[in-house]
């Protein structure tokens, strides 16, 4: 069943157009992901889509039953409702249902109409249909649906009664989303779901959108992500839109096997249009000739070239050097306490970082993260315990909420002031290889948009050299082919790295220590965050164990003193009567064995090679039962000497 079409559809701003000929199409349990530059028009695209903005031609059908949810990128929940109560509105219409089956349960228990078969016949039969719908309508689970979701979200029952208007931002945004998945749409459309996520929320909402019922349409910059969920990916690019199967790792393998190809015929082509157009040249003013050329001019002239597969789209092109080298101790991290304002938010942290070491920071979020990587680089003081910073240490700090740039600078006076007696030619010269050329240079950083501000900052932090790069979340705010420069710089940065991230994808091209941290201290894997997850697995599982272990002890029941007495005794017992009963054997055995070794002395059985043979087997086997026999007898009697000992 098709959820929705898309067909022919043109946007435009002004003279800047957006969107050109899109066809998209998405059925039922489609997982469908919308990947591109930023500002290639994804956001846009989804706007449309969902009504919230117009377009200039084409069509979109979306069937009158289907039920479409929509959550706009950087969108939070506003209410004056407690969490629990927004939650709740929702499902008003069961509610409603359940409480005209609480009224009727309180007619069918009044005696005045017990008394009434006819009005009780009635009543029973509405009551017996009105269950059965509100059980159908999922009456009975959707206070539990909603605790499971709001836990996946990270609130939990003591965050229930409080303000939605008391939250933070990143709180009432995955507030939003979680009232959006319990909407449970026909057509979920989701713009960067992923931001303000943690790593184990982020896994969770993996887990949840592979079982969803419905269709699914993403917009996300998150590769692991994408990977996870989506089958289908439309990539935007140029204002048209492209559709590969499979997910985000497929559609890069069969994009590049695209892009080989027109690249070859785009290549063929051109060389059939220099041919064309040196023969034009060449023959266009001989007589002889020049209707030749004329012709051929026509063939050049209505012929549709191919354009280049590279197009116009350009690429930031950066990497990241160091002034000097630092020492092979670059920073030691004791027993450090880090907190705001003297209140602390994680202790016991203990941490080690040698020369080039690439290590990432993961934990959930409110856990001290970005507040460890400021107390590091001395934007806030250490609460306790001590940091040691290694020989010729030069520090370069990525913040991801930009503070550190200057709202009211252009983009040229922001690295100019930084770096005087450098020419306006070669800031500008930098500047274009974070994607900043023209006017853009005298943009006012306040109205650049994230990603911008991002290139810019990076831009920045590449022109310091330093020797150890201190990043927060560095890929926020990136397209994806910007955030792919940014780990092909990193992984040929000589330096060290420390750093915090969200993106799964990243961590594990870059990282080659994971350090978890808890809100009561650190722990180091070795490793890249595959192998993290590996290893937390196989930590979990065995402490499930040992805690198995450690209850199954303590449900034994303890034996006393006299149990203890009773049961030697018994056994002892049992070892005295089996001995004796192996002795009887034995000396059975023992007299088989000298009637067998009497018969084969007897000259006429001696003589007889069919009677030897028998005898002898029996004889074999008699003296091996005796043996095995004996050995038992043996250990019985240890065992009883050590009883009685």
């Amino acid at each position: 069943m098709i959820v929705l079409q898309v067909n022919q559809l043109y946007k435009s701003f002004a003279t800047d157009e957006i969107l050109s000929g899109v066809k998209l199409e998405v059925q039922h349990r489609d997982r469908v992901a919308l990947v591109g530059r930023n500002g290639a028009g994804k956001s846009t695209l989804l706007k449309i889509i969902a009504g919230q903005m117009s377009y200039d031609s084409g069509e979109i059908i979306i069937p009158k039953d289907v039920k479409l949810g929509y959550l706009e990128q950087h969108s939070g929940l506003e209410s004056t409702l407690s969490i629990w109560g927004e939650m709740m509105t929702i499902f008003a219409p069961l509610r409603n249902q359940e409480k005209k089956l609480r009224e009727l349960e309180q007619k069918m228990a009044d005696p005045s109409v017990y008394e009434n078969p006819e009005t009780y016949n009635r009543i029973m039969a509405e009551y017996d249909q009105l269950q059965h719908d509100f059980k159908d309508a999922g009456g009975y689970q959707y206070e539990a649906d909603t605790r499971s979701v709001l836990h996946g979200m990270q609130f939990y029952p003591e965050d229930y009664d409080k303000l939605i208007s008391s939250l933070s931002g990143g709180q009432r945004t995955r507030l939003a989303l979680a009232k959006l998945l319990l909407s449970n749409p026909d057509l979920l459309i989701l713009d960067e779901p992923t931001n303000h996520l943690d790593i184990e929320t982020l896994s969770w909402l993996e887990n949840y959108l592979k079982g969803y019922d419905g269709a699914i349409l993403i917009v996300s910059h998150d590769r692991y992500f994408l990977d996870q969920v989506v089958s289908i990916v439309y990539e935007v690019s140029r204002h048209q839109v492209t559709k590969y199967v499979g997910n985000y790792s497929a559609y890069l393998e069969e994009k590049a096997k695209n892009y080989e190809r027109d690249l070859k015929l785009f290549e063929r082509e051109q060389d059939e249009k220099a041919k064309l157009e040196a023969f034009i040249q060449k023959n266009i003013a001989r007589a002889s000739t020049t209707k030749m050329a004329q012709s051929r001019r026509k063939v050049l002239e209505r012929t549709q070239w191919m354009d280049s597969p590279d197009g116009d789209e350009r690429s930031a092109n950066f990497g990241f050097t160091i002034e000097r080298q630092s020492g092979n101790d670059v920073l030691s991290i004791d027993d450090l306490t880090i907190g705001y304002q003297g209140e602390t938010i994680s202790k016991n942290i203990s941490m080690r970082l040698f020369r080039e070491d690439r290590i990432a920071l993961v934990g959930p979020n409110g856990v001290g993260k970005s507040t460890l990587l400021k107390t590091i680089v001395k934007d806030l003081p250490i609460l306790h315990g001590d940091i040691r910073y290694g020989a010729n240490i030069q520090i370069g700090y990525y913040d991801q909420e930009q503070a550190k740039l200057t709202g009211n600078k252009t983009v040229l006076l922001e690295l100019w002031d930084e770096w005087p007696l450098m020419t306006e030619k070669d800031i500008r010269t930098i500047l274009g290889r974070f994607l900043f050329s023209g006017d853009d240079v005298s943009k006012p950083v306040h109205s650049l948009s994230g990603g911008e501000k991002a290139r810019l900052a990076l831009a920045k932090l590449m022109m310091q050299k330093a020797n150890l790069l201190v990043l927060d979340e560095p890929t926020n705010h990136l397209d994806l082919d910007s955030k792919e420069v940014l780990e092909n710089a990193l992984i040929d940065y000589p330096g060290t790295l420390l750093f915090v991230s969200h993106d799964r994808y990243f961590i594990n091209r870059i990282a080659t220590k994971v350090v978890e941290m808890s809100s009561d201290g650190s722990f180091e894997y070795l490793g890249d965050y595959d192998y993290y997850l590996e290893k937390k697995q196989e930590l979990q599982e065995l402490a499930e164990m040992k805690a198995q272990t450690k209850e199954t002890q303590a449900t034994t029941p303890v034996k006393t003193t006299s149990q203890i007495d009773k049961d030697v005794k018994k056994r002892e017992r049992q070892i005295r009567r089996t001995i004796e009963e192996l002795e009887k054997n034995m000396a059975t055995l023992s007299e088989l064995i000298a009637q067998i070794e009497e018969k084969l002395c007897d000259p006429d059985i001696f003589r007889d090679h069919e009677k030897v043979l028998v005898l002898q087997n029996d004889l074999d086997n008699a003296k091996l039962e005796h043996d095995e026999k004996e050995l038992q007898w043996l250990e019985l009697n240890e065992e009883l000497e050590n009883i009685n000992s």
